[in-house]
């Protein structure tokens, strides 16, 4: 998730206004499981999308916290520890801060998280929290002559993991949410045909073949911000965005689009978004190009066969604006 908000463990400020060079440390890899969580109802129906509602009957979170404030400069410089939290007192806190509320998003969980934090620790000036969710899937069983969910089972999921981010600052004797972002990882998407790449620079350099038509595999990031980040990190979700909303729309543009080059298909993705949730700022991408190649055509001349890419990677990474969109 692009941002400088404590995210992947380099958060950019020290909450305290002063000159002094990034001050933080904290506690990765805290996973947080909770049964019967607040379900998330989508606020309204699009096109692209069926998605109705999120149940968390188990909700998985993995959770990095980071804290910033002056008076922990003390532990570094003289090794004097009187005000420090220790990493494995967040991680209870966090633990069990996972049953005080009824959170139905990872953001609100962590804005809840991030206030009690300052709350409890007036040391603390302002702390940054990320999450990404331990996504699980519904099995289906036999049950009385029938195959149907089980309702108490769930295998892992190890794509399309929606996240967030949250950075919690106190402002007198309240509280300002100063960065919000949500997201989804681990979108892989291949289309057989329908895509291209041709007409790019050529020079003494360029191997590469033009594709008038050619399969298309991609794994794609995808983060957004809201105009006012209350509608994103709050417990209220009557103006949240679903990943699962961002996820099908993402399918259905490079579904219906003759895309000439990723960067084409995720502009496109971008502006339909922002068209859809009006409460949007802005989509970021970061996407990995795994497009097959092709070794052969098949005997009865129908299909194609294909390999893995070989290393390295392409990679592209925007931002779509309402600025786009105008």
């Amino acid at each position: 998730m692009p941002s400088t908000s404590g995210l992947h463990g380099q958060p950019t400020g020290n909450g305290s206004g002063s000159n002094r060079p990034t001050m933080h440390y904290g506690k990765k890899d805290v996973f947080v499981y909770r049964t019967y969580a607040k379900p998330l109802k989508a606020n309204k129906q699009i096109p692209e999308s069926n998605f109705e509602q999120r149940d968390n009957t188990l909700f998985g979170v993995d959770v990095q916290v980071a804290l910033h404030g002056e008076r922990f400069l003390k532990n570094y410089r003289d090794g004097d520890n009187t005000d420090l939290v220790a990493t494995d007192t967040m991680r209870n806190f966090i633990e069990l801060h996972g049953g005080t509320v009824e959170y139905s998003t990872i953001d609100g969980f962590l804005a809840e998280t991030a206030k009690a934090f300052l709350k409890q620790w007036p040391q603390i000036e302002q702390i940054d929290l990320v999450g990404q969710s331990v996504e699980f899937d519904g099995v289906a069983v036999g049950k009385d002559g029938k195959v149907e969910e089980s309702g108490i089972m769930f295998r892992p999921r190890h794509t399309e993991r929606p996240r967030a981010s949250v950075t919690v600052r106190r402002n007198g004797d309240d509280f300002e949410i100063v960065n919000h972002i949500s997201g989804i990882t681990d979108i892989h998407l291949m289309k057989i045909t329908g895509s291209s790449f041709k007409d790019f620079h050529h020079d003494e350099y360029t191997k590469l073949p033009e594709k008038e038509d050619r399969n298309l595999f991609i794994y794609v990031d995808i983060d957004w911000t809201y105009n006012n980040p209350e509608d994103g990190a709050s417990l209220d979700t009557s103006n949240y965005v679903p990943a699962e909303q961002i996820r099908d729309i993402a399918a259905t543009v490079f579904h219906e689009l003759n895309d000439q080059s990723i960067q084409h298909l995720v502009y496109n993705i971008g502006l339909r978004i922002l068209e859809r949730f009006p409460q949007l700022k802005d989509v970021s991408y970061y996407t990995n190009n795994r497009t097959l190649i092709e070794v052969t055509d098949t005997d009865d001349g129908k299909g194609k066969v294909y390999t893995e890419p070989t290393l390295p990677y392409g990679f592209q990474a925007f931002t779509v604006t309402r600025d786009d969109l105008k």
